[in-house]
């Protein structure tokens, strides 16, 4: 017997048994009343002006430029009222050259804090590479290593060169890589951060060396780009040619 005439059986005998006299009564099941859930009235909208948007814009140019900065926690009541009096012509508790100070001071102070690790980092990394055969270390601090000499002229200090160089962190990862570019880089000797301004006039035309730059002699404990403060950097340079300056 299939399975399926099952329900068909059970059906015949109900409606039998209701059918007949004295037969059991069917019993009725509770009706149960739907939940009728409260309506719930959207929020108006914050933004219900020209002006609201134009404000909350102000708020988040100022988040976020400060956040870049490091800073992670302001007293948004105590910024309010800053704003309020300059927009109300009142006086307010600082003037702008000692606001400017302050803000100058606080986010150095942060940027030291936030940079401490990665100092104390970049000198471990230092004492350990200049006891390896053929680190050579300046007066500075600045340590390089001879990969390759030349027999060019050396660039000073307000020469122009022209360079392939590789940049990582002390940890190996790469941050900036003229060859991947496909194009040498070419600048003045003037313009850039100390320990290259000092390491390049070691070089001869057709050197490659290695260097590793602290803080001090390279971006210092701010943040730069994707360099986090109080990096410890590692360059290879390679010095392809030298512009120098004419004189008048």
């Amino acid at each position: 017997m299939k399975k399926i005439c099952f329900p068909f059986i059970a059906i015949s005998f109900s409606v039998a048994a209701i059918a007949q006299p004295g037969g059991t009564k069917p019993v009725a099941k509770p009706v149960t009343k739907p939940v009728v859930k409260p309506v719930v009235k959207p929020a108006p909208p914050l933004l219900k002006s020209l002006s609201d948007s134009a404000s909350y814009a102000v708020g988040i140019s100022v988040a976020n430029f400060y956040k870049q900065m490091g800073v992670k926690k302001l007293n948004t009541s105590i910024v309010s009222k800053a704003i309020n009096d300059i927009l109300g012509g009142k006086t307010p508790l600082m003037d702008d050259a000692t606001a400017n100070s302050f803000m100058n001071s606080y986010i150095s102070k942060m940027q030291a804090e936030k940079a401490e690790t990665v100092i104390k980092d970049g000198e471990k990394f230092c004492a350990l590479n200049k006891t390896k055969p053929g680190v050579m270390i300046t007066p500075s601090g600045l340590q390089y290593e001879i990969l390759r000499e030349g027999t060019g002229e050396k660039p000073t200090a307000l020469d122009s060169v022209t360079c392939h160089y590789r940049g990582t962190f002390i940890d190996g990862k790469g941050f900036d890589n003229s060859y991947d570019r496909g194009e040498p880089i070419t600048f003045s000797l003037g313009g850039v951060i100390r320990g290259w301004t000092e390491g390049l006039q070691l070089m001869s035309v057709g050197s490659k060396y290695k260097f590793v730059v602290p803080h001090t002699l390279g971006y210092g404990a701010n943040d730069y780009m994707s360099i986090p403060g109080g990096s410890t950097l590692v360059f290879e340079v390679e010095l392809l040619a030298v512009k120098k300056v004419v004189s008048q």
